[in-house]
């Protein structure tokens, strides 16, 4: 599918804001100081995040309506997840900030705040239409890459490094089965159309550039997406990790964990623009393209 810029940016800051909600919800040990200056960031990066999907969408001032299926739409549960968390954690960092925190609150904030990574997960994991999506592992790779870029940003290694090690596993099993997904899910020309038996495309449904081709059989070298998951580990996840386990030798400033956590975060962006483009929509049967 193509790999829209706003799509994005609005799952890699989104996640990372609300893995921060996830982490701050539940922490009591940080400083005054540094845990408002990290409640700022998680509430700035998620709104951010949450303002990239508006501009994706084809009439944003229409976006309220998508609050309204929420029985039935996970963008719908994802919209409502994500105002209750953000909601929840403003007063619980408010009233943490001035030391009079309400029991429970936080613990409410990270939950609210991890079922909103897993509603977005879920847009793209529910679709049986797209098999290198359509997995258990997409939901946990969501969870992974928030958790761990969350951790990076509030404590260099005690807890980031499993998590970046957990993340990279998950994403080479998830780049594995997706690569033979389609072919896994018994689907074919002939079941896309309905007919029986050895189905060939003769002639294409359309005779030049359309919707379909343009946002949903989206094709680009084989090469080139091999270079980029090369870089998602090494760059997102290789890098960072051993910059943590350096940082664990000494106390650095605070300022420095900047670095693990941009590389960790171009990783991300980087296995989205994957996570889009690599995807093969069964639409593109009717074309031949699959």
């Amino acid at each position: 599918m193509h790999p829209a810029p706003s799509l994005i940016v609005f799952t890699a800051l989104s996640g990372f804001g609300f893995g921060l909600m996830a982490w701050l919800g539940v922490l009591g040990s940080l400083p005054p100081e540094r845990f408002a200056a990290l409640a700022v960031l998680a509430l700035a990066a998620a709104g951010a995040g949450l303002l990239a999907s508006v501009a994706h969408l084809g009439n944003p001032q229409r976006a309220w309506r998508a609050f309204s299926q929420w029985q039935s739409s996970w963008l719908s549960r994802e919209g409502l997840a994500a105002l209750a968390a953000m909601a929840v954690f403003f007063v619980h960092a408010g009233l943490a900030y001035l030391g009079r925190p309400l029991p429970g609150l936080g613990w409410l904030a990270s939950g609210l705040a991890l079922v909103t990574i897993l509603c977005t997960a879920m847009i793209y994991a529910q679709l049986k239409t797209v098999p290198r999506w359509h997995t258990r592992l997409t939901p946990l790779l969501f969870a992974l890459f928030a958790l761990s870029s969350a951790a990076i940003a509030i404590a260099p290694g005690w807890a980031a490094i499993p998590l970046l090690a957990a993340t990279g596993l998950v994403q080479w099993r998830h780049w594995a089965a997706g690569d033979v997904g389609l072919a896994a899910s018994a689907v074919d020309a002939a079941s896309a159309t309905g007919l029986s038996g050895q189905i060939r495309v003769l002639a294409h449904p359309h005779t030049g550039p359309n919707y379909l081709l343009d946002e949903m059989v989206f094709r680009f070298a084989r090469k080139r997406a091999e270079a980029l998951r090369r870089l998602v580990m090494i760059g997102g996840i290789l890098l960072p990790a051993l910059l943590l386990l350096a940082f664990m030798a000494f106390d650095p400033p605070a300022a420095l964990l900047a670095v693990p956590l941009g590389l960790h975060l171009t990783g991300t962006a980087l296995s989205r623009w994957l996570f889009f483009a690599e995807a093969t929509h069964t639409v593109s049967l009717y074309y031949g393209r699959a």
